[in-house]
């Protein structure tokens, strides 16, 4: 359906009739003076189409709403209820977003996140949420996207970016599926039983549990990510795993020399295993010494580069953006998110917010662009939603 959502501007926990605590949030649409691409009518009319004809996917994202003041974010999550941007959702294009939900800055009930009851109870809320409203459907099989297109909705995919919640009881990713979980990150920076993230000095690689792990998700039917993941733990998943993984937010290492972005021999193993990379646009991450002040410029450079290493049926986009100050949100949870380690020995002046691609009712922006930039209608359409569907219909169960 493209631009045609049918959104009926249902606001979350509104069900409630006023009994919660009142945050002040942020805005859902032009939070931020951020450029749009700048197309003729020709040109703008072709997005148009092409949203209209062919399924959007983000592969990463949180479509959560923050407090305006970014201050008050530890008290909002303690309060256990995250409300999402259903409204920047019906403009953004997307007929399916993989949710990362809070991950690295759910501290519901420590003040360290990825403890299990966090996950549960955060999973639990969500989908209380979405269960009083229809135009955000839970997306936990193919049917369900293409449904969403169809019927001018968008698929909810649950998805945790780090295996930490199961720590080392394998029944748990059953668990978490039977919750509605669709993807799972292995390891997210920080080491845990599975292997070694992007924030150890020195990586093992997969360990016997890890091997287990990856066994069960190919088993169950959950999609394996290595966005976090260290680089020999990550060739270790690849080859393990019976099917296509997603690395599903990063860029180029080669374009930009941090433990965040990935190797080109992590990326071509992907694409030997038929997988897929969602290129990221999180604050200060793909960036490029061409665009040094991050911007849609900049992750665009990343897509073009992977686009050519490895060929366009094994790229996407996996924006990992929210609504809110994303990087006021990165100053206070830099140990939790591993910012400093991520971003180690790049030199880069920091941007307020990611210009082009600030937050997910933003996605139409990267459709503007490859149609500005000469991509044929069945290029994007393979980019922004037919690989991530090539490999869902292998991957889920």
């Amino acid at each position: 359906m493209g631009s045609n959502k049918k959104y009926a501007g249902y606001k979350s926990f509104e069900y409630l009739e006023g009994d919660l605590k009142q945050f002040k949030l942020a805005k859902e649409i032009r939070r931020v003076n951020s450029s749009v691409v700048k197309l003729n009518r020709t040109e703008e009319e072709k997005v148009d189409d092409v949203l209209s004809k062919n399924i959007a996917i983000s592969i990463h994202d949180h479509p959560s709403l923050f407090p305006d003041d970014i201050e008050e974010v530890h008290e909002y999550i303690r309060y256990g209820r995250e409300f999402m941007g259903y409204e920047g959702l019906s403009v953004s294009g997307l007929d399916a977003v993989f949710d990362g939900l809070g991950d690295g800055t759910n501290t519901i009930f420590s003040r360290y996140p990825w403890k299990w009851e966090s996950v549960v109870y955060e999973i639990g809320m969500r989908l209380a949420d979405i269960a009083h409203q229809d135009f955000v459907i839970r997306g936990e099989k193919v049917d369900d996207i293409i449904k969403a297109h169809r019927e001018g909705k968008v698929a909810l995919v649950l998805h945790i970016e780090g295996a930490m919640p199961i720590e080392n009881e394998l029944d748990r990713v059953d668990v978490l599926y039977g919750l509605g979980v669709r993807c799972m990150g292995l390891v997210y920076s920080e080491a845990n039983a599975i292997g070694a993230g992007l924030r150890e000095k020195s990586d093992g690689g997969l360990t016997n549990f890890g091997y287990q792990v990856v066994e069960r998700m190919n088993k169950i039917g959950m999609a394996v990510d290595l966005a976090h993941v260290g680089d020999k733990t990550s060739l270790d998943a690849i080859a393990a795993s019976s099917l296509p993984v997603f690395i599903t937010h990063a860029g180029a290492r080669s374009l930009w020399n941090t433990s965040r972005m990935k190797p080109d021999n992590v990326l071509e193993a992907l694409a030997d295993k038929k997988g897929v990379i969602g290129i990221e646009a999180a604050p200060h991450t793909t960036l490029t010494k061409k665009h040094i002040h991050h911007s849609l410029d900049s992750v665009m450079e990343h897509f073009q580069y992977i686009e050519k290493l490895i060929g366009i049926d094994h790229v996407t986009f996996g924006p990992d953006t929210l609504f809110g100050d994303h990087v006021g949100l990165h100053h206070l949870f830099a140990r939790e998110l591993s910012i400093k380690e991520t971003h180690a020995g790049a030199k880069f002046e920091e941007v307020p917010f990611v210009d082009g691609l600030e937050n997910p009712s933003e996605f139409r922006n990267i459709v503007r662009w490859l149609v500005k930039n000469g991509y044929s209608d069945g290029e994007i359409a393979k980019v922004i939603g037919g690989n991530t569907l090539r490999v869902l219909r292998k991957v889920w169960k």
